[in-house]
Parts: structure tokens; sequence; C-alpha cells
């Protein structure tokens, strides 16, 4: 059975990014990790809740959050550097308030933000990916005819499934 607390903390650019700390109810966590969704997702899809669950179920605490822009965090979407400064950020408040991560979990871009911010984090011992573009050019064909305009004129409104998102040249 697990606990599910509100867990604001505030973002490497100092907005306030919403998440949810899932742990274990009657226990101390044995470890615990961060959640990263995917680029058009936030905390609370299916995938993160259930996975989140199953692990606090089997004593690991997993901290869920929106990236900035997203979901009910501040800010504008950032874009993939933004992404991982926010898991850093995440990581430095998990340590200050609770335990530190030892364990980063990443749907699709969530996937490749968590390889790319392990290094900078340095408690972490294992890293999982679901579903993580491995290629460059995979996730920039998702921009579509957003890609000229965004490396012509640095930032474009593109849209990513049926959604708008504003993307920049540091995406």
């Amino acid at each position: 059975m697990k606990l599910t607390e509100t867990f604001r903390f505030e973002g490497s650019d100092g907005l306030t990014l919403d998440g949810r700390l899932d742990r274990p109810r009657d226990r101390k966590a044995l470890g615990t990790a961060i959640f990263a969704h995917c680029f058009t997702c936030g905390k609370d899809i299916r995938a993160a809740s259930v996975i989140a669950s199953k692990l606090a179920d089997s004593g690991i605490a997993v901290l869920r959050f929106d990236f900035t822009g997203l979901g009910g965090s501040e800010g504008p979407l950032e874009g993939f550097s933004g992404n991982i400064d926010d898991l850093v950020a995440a990581a430095d408040a998990l340590r200050a308030r609770y335990q530190a991560p030892v364990l980063l979990v990443g749907h699709s871009l969530g996937g490749a933000a968590v390889i790319a911010a392990a290094e900078r984090i340095a408690e972490v011992k294992a890293v999982a990916t679901i579903g993580a573009p491995f290629e460059v050019d995979h996730v920039l064909d998702r921009l579509g005819e957003g890609r000229a305009a965004v490396e012509k004129k640095g930032v474009a409104t593109v849209s990513i499934a049926g959604r708008p998102f504003r993307v920049t040249r540091d995406f």
C-alpha cells in the first residue's frame, strides 16, 4: 500500500515544479527513484502512476513531477536541456527533504533525459528507460514542418500529439 503526497520544489530556473511522491505507507523506503515523463505527457499519465505505485508497493519511493511548463509546473516549456536541469533539481530537493534518488526511470524523451542527468546525480546507481529514442533524427522528425522554422528563427510552435508546443533551438 502506498502513500502519495504533494511534493513541490524549486526547479533549476527558480520556478515551482509540481510533483507527487509515492512512498511505502507502512515502512521506510528501501530507496528512492525519480520518474521522468515523455515530452507531451505529465506526472499523472497512467504509466507514471502505475509504475510509481508498483515501485512504492515494493518499497521504493518515487517522485514523479511535471517538467517546467507542463501540467502543474510553472514557466514556459524549456525543452531537453531544461528537462535535464529539472531532474537534477528534483534530485537536490529529494536529497534535502527525503532521500537522495538511487534510481532514475524515464519514458520516451524522459528516458533520454534521465540518461543525460544520471552523471550529475552522484547517488544514482541505476537508470531504466521505456521507449527512449536513441537517434536524434527520430525526435527531430516529430517536429514536422516546424523543424525548419526552429532552425531558421530559433523558435516555433509545433504540433506534437495534436497539441501545440513552443520549441526553441535549445531543444
